[in-house]
């Protein structure tokens, strides 16, 4: 692709590319530089951004809109303890924070060290009619009822306008999500302004000092959650058979969940729960040598190690297969101007489409958006991206293709067949269950999510604004009739 291209004409080069092979796909693949928000010529304005009354999106019709100029209310509700079981609000099946899963991983030792702590929570509607939520959770050590972490969301000034800063400390998460589920065909989309989520800076993994986004200081593990090992010893969060996260960091830019009410869980849990998404991975650990980058601009892959560990994930959870089936952990389809990439490529599991650029934040900024049609989903993203330039990148996925589905694409019973469905058994030293995956008569909402939806990993922060729900604009004119 030509990126010399004018910007008169850079709105139409939509280009089709159909891979050949296993990972057969076919992206739209757009070379946009008109909405980067760079300062660059097109880039939106102000005036622009804050109007609700602006459309900018062909075939679509704004419903709601927030950009952070109301005082948020989450400050003024109180903190309340997750009861977990059943009952509980943000229940949702065997992977939950006290599920099944981690009964048959730990025993009594896992019901140990979870009820050595209190889960906090709060669940606070905002915006236009209330459109919006914030989950946030963290943890009380002592029980004393007062968080020990921190997860908030806030109004901030960046530069000089109103936005709202999603931040976790140790032990928590903080997420902004969908209060209703979302329609069939819909479009989010909204600008990320700062970014403090791990990765490198200026080529190195120390700085403001900690390392990889986290503070240096005391023990970072991820307790009382593991996959597997060994659950015994201390009942505290320093228990050594846990291991220290700080490798680890990361922020989900758009990703669409298949359950209502999506909250910040134990990392176990998302790896089951996601249609579609972008997110960051940024690791400081010997198993990044399985991972790549694109290179966008040469439609090259690079070692992981030569890039800023700030690249953008652009993924489709494959339906028809299981990265690990010991935790339901699908496989990943990722659409890059370097061609489709399959998870299963041992030296290549993980492969971004793009690095955003930190250190250029506020000054540059970065737009994400998701669609879903009648045919499947669109991610895209937009901004000054490292080796390229400001530049938006479109990918289209059928939720069928090549015989394989995007994982939980249907909405209603009557949008699928029961064709993939499997039974993954779920061992562990004190027993084991089974669990259908994807039945015949199953249905799964979309609903959204922007930040942390980890409690035992990842901390940061993360100013976001102008965030939209667009729907297509004849069901809007079908409404009015």
């Amino acid at each position: 692709m030509d990126r010399a291209i004018s910007r008169k004409t850079k709105r139409a080069a939509a280009v089709s590319l159909v891979v050949v092979g296993a990972a057969a796909t076919t992206l739209a693949i757009v070379d946009d530089r008109s909405k980067a928000s760079n300062g660059q010529e097109g880039a939106s304005t102000s005036e622009e951004r804050n109007d609700p009354d602006v459309v900018r999106q062909p075939g679509w019709e704004l419903m709601y809109s927030e950009s952070f100029n109301e005082p948020l209310p989450i400050d003024d509700e109180p903190w309340v303890i997750d009861p977990h079981g059943d009952k509980s609000p943000w229940h949702v099946d065997h992977l939950d924070d006290d599920g099944e899963f981690y009964a048959v991983q730990g025993g009594d030792d896992f019901e140990r060290q979870l009820d050595a702590a209190d889960v906090l929570r709060k669940r606070v509607a905002f915006g236009d009619h209330g459109w919006l939520t914030a989950e946030l959770a963290t943890r009380d050590y002592d029980k004393d009822g007062t968080p020990d972490g921190s997860a908030s969301l806030n109004n901030v000034d960046v530069a000089g306008e109103p936005s709202g800063r999603l931040e976790t400390g140790q032990g928590s998460g903080a997420i902004v999500r969908s209060t209703e589920d979302l329609p069939s065909e819909y479009r989010i989309e909204y600008t990320l302004k700062t970014l403090d989520f791990g990765g490198k800076r200026n080529g190195s993994w120390e700085y403001n000092g900690g390392t990889n986004g986290y503070s240096s200081e005391g023990c970072n593990t991820n307790w009382p959650w593991m996959r597997s090992g060994d659950f015994s010893g201390d009942a505290a969060r320093c228990n050594s058979n846990f291991g220290d996260v700080r490798a680890e960091n990361g922020y989900y830019f758009l990703a669409i969940m298949d359950y209502d009410d999506p909250a910040p869980h134990n990392n176990v849990f998302i790896h089951n729960h996601r249609k579609v998404g972008m997110d960051s991975y940024s690791v400081n650990g010997s198993w990044s040598s399985s991972y790549a980058a694109c290179d966008p601009d040469s439609g090259e892959t690079i070692p992981y190690d030569q890039t800023s560990a700030n690249g953008i994930n652009s993924i489709f959870f494959d339906g028809s297969r299981f990265r690990d089936p010991t935790m339901g952990y699908n496989e990943f389809i990722m659409p890059t101007e370097c061609g489709v990439k399959d998870g299963s490529d041992s030296e290549a599991t993980i492969v971004s489409a793009a690095e955003v650029q930190p250190e250029l934040m506020p000054d540059a900024t970065y737009e994400f958006a998701i669609e879903r049609t009648s045919s499947g989903y669109t991610v895209e993203m937009a901004g000054d991206f490292a080796g390229v330039g400001p530049t938006k990148f479109r990918y289209h996925r059928n939720f069928v293709q090549d015989g394989k589905p995007i994982w939980h694409y249907n909405q209603t019973s009557d949008e699928y067949d029961g064709a993939f469905n499997s039974t993954l058994t779920f061992s562990g030293p004190f027993g084991s269950y089974s669990k259908e995956q994807w039945p015949e008569g199953s249905a799964y909402p979309d609903n959204f999510i922007i930040g942390d939806p980890h409690i035992n990993y990842y901390e940061g922060s993360a100013t976001i604004d102008d965030l939209r729900m667009y729907v297509p604009s004849a069901a809007v004119e079908e409404d009015e009739q």
